[in-house]
């Protein structure tokens, strides 16, 4: 295809959120904008919010006035569709439905000139789909944004089944001038960002299920230890779950019911009830004037254990976990067997649950604890019950744990505690992300750094996590549950073997 190497004008159409955030910013890179919108007057006073915002960047010192007034030239509302005829590429930021996507495409392919690119901005739909309206699928493209497009800097260039690798390489060289990252990807449902992020909330979701925590501790675990920005309850009552369920279920049809993406039928309980997060009022927390209530934790028992006996399969872990125990005050049961009155600690091996450690130790359950050194133990430790510690021998082991201030969560038996599920189900999924070639290695990691703001790309974290211990807390899972939503990539499996970084790609 002859398209044209250089964006110098570009068509929107859909003055919304999205279109106007997407004008704002390719204006601001020194492309002229033509802006339309069905709606009388929606595209003058999209040009006129965005002047404020402009305003606003210039009073607070991050744009200079001579920017603002530049900027503002390049911007011009169209009165009819035919206003975006001499532009070289257009970008369509309507609402969100396939059928009214395709018919707006091939109103723009009468109107635009052969070598213009038609772009979609949409989140969810088959750009492949969207394209197949067209006479020449081959110049149509995914350009996906996010919300709020000036401060999420990632833009997903999507490849759909017939375009023409000249079309995603011009937007991608116009995602640049307009400051922000582009990831290239293959059209595959979810793209990179919303694909990467099943992992997050749908296992947190799963621990839910299980019954092993509430909502409160699984947030505040994943916040601290894990160190993410907001726990999984957080984030779904940020978004809503009418929004939130439908994707979810979406990408799992779409997947043809592949585990990986099965989605908890609690968000469609809790859907029906109208608990749809902070826009109802009600979600996972409840909410007065916007902020949420979040039950306090308890404060930590001022019982301690008389002894504590330490196991663990792992040598070096069993020392960390002796060293803790004695920096905390703890007195040691250093006997080959626990004494009457010591409490027993245990360190699973990765992915093993505290019933599964109990037994390879030979240690009674009743009075038996384990302890995740698996996470940032200095901001939060989790402690995981078996199904029969008793509730004091629990409450000594808080007290002990908490002694130097370090707030603790206790929570019931669950393979992998909270973390290492998690985390090796992100890793996993952006694995297989890779494996798929939908799209490269480094790609996936930015696209989901800049779209989720996780605290590393999938495939990074997993290089830190170890991805050997990644594949063995995968192998644990899913030989306990026999779940095959826990099965390793064969990208993990192949480079955990080779001892090599999950950033490797084929040769």
């Amino acid at each position: 295809m002859n398209t044209a190497r250089s964006v110098s004008t570009l068509g929107i159409v859909g003055a919304g959120l999205m279109g106007q955030g997407i004008a704002q910013i390719a204006a601001l890179g020194g492309v002229n904008v033509l802006l339309f919108d069905t709606r009388t007057s929606a595209a003058a006073d999209a040009i006129d919010l965005i002047g404020a915002m402009l305003t606003r960047l210039v009073e607070k010192g991050r744009l200079t006035e001579s920017e603002r007034a530049a900027a503002l030239t390049r911007l011009r509302p169209v009165a009819n569709l035919g206003g975006v005829a001499d532009c070289d590429a257009v970008v369509e930021a309507i609402v969100e439905d396939l059928d009214a996507k395709r018919v707006l495409m091939r109103e723009l392919e009468s109107v635009v000139a052969d070598n213009c690119i038609l772009a979609t901005n949409t989140s969810s739909l088959s750009v492949t789909a969207i394209a197949a309206a067209c006479a020449r699928p081959d110049r149509v493209a995914g350009f996906h944004f996010f919300s709020p497009v000036p401060l999420m800097k990632v833009v997903e260039v999507i490849d759909g089944a017939r375009t023409d690798a000249a079309v995603s390489e011009c937007l991608v060289e116009l995602a640049r001038r307009m400051g922000h990252a582009p990831v290239r990807a293959q059209d595959t449902p979810g793209f990179i960002v919303n694909h990467a992020g099943r992992a997050y909330v749908t296992e947190g979701l799963r621990i839910l299920g299980e019954g092993v925590t509430d909502a409160a501790t699984l947030d505040r675990v994943l916040r601290d230890a894990a160190g993410f920005r907001m726990g999984p309850c957080e984030l779904l009552d940020l978004t809503g779950l009418d929004v939130s369920h439908p994707v979810m279920t979406s990408i799992y049809d779409q997947y043809f019911q592949e585990p990986r993406y099965r989605p908890s039928p609690m968000t469609r309980q809790r859907l029906a009830a109208g608990l749809l997060g902070r826009k109802s009022g009600q979600g996972f927390y409840t909410y007065v004037n916007g902020v949420a209530r979040i039950p306090p934790e308890c404060a930590a028992p001022s019982s301690r254990p008389a002894r504590v006996f330490v196991a663990a399969a792992d040598p070096a872990v069993r020392a960390n976990l002796i060293a803790l125990v004695r920096r905390l005050g703890g007195v040691l049961d250093e006997g080959e067997r626990p004494a009457d009155d010591a409490l027993c600690v245990v360190a699973p091996a990765w992915g093993e649950d505290a019933t599964t450690a109990c037994l390879a130790h030979a240690l009674e359950p009743l009075r038996t604890i384990a302890i995740d050194l698996f996470s940032d133990e200095t901001r939060r430790r989790t402690l995981m019950r078996t199904p029969l510690t008793d509730p004091a021998r629990c409450d000594e082991a808080h007290g002990l744990f908490a002694t130097d201030g370090v707030p603790v969560s206790v929570i019931r038996d669950s393979t992998g505690f909270i973390t290492q599920r998690v985390l090796a189900m992100i890793v996993n999924l952006g694995c297989d992300i890779a494996q798929q070639r939908i799209a490269s290695p480094g790609d996936i990691d930015t696209a989901v750094q800049l779209g989720l703001g996780y605290p590393a790309g999938p495939l990074a974290l997993g290089d830190r996590l170890g991805p050997q211990r990644v594949l063995d807390i995968l192998d644990r899972i899913e030989t306990f549950t026999r779940d095959p939503r826990y099965r390793p990539s064969p990208w993990l499996i192949r480079r955990a073997r080779l001892g090599v970084s999950l950033l490797t790609p084929d040769a």
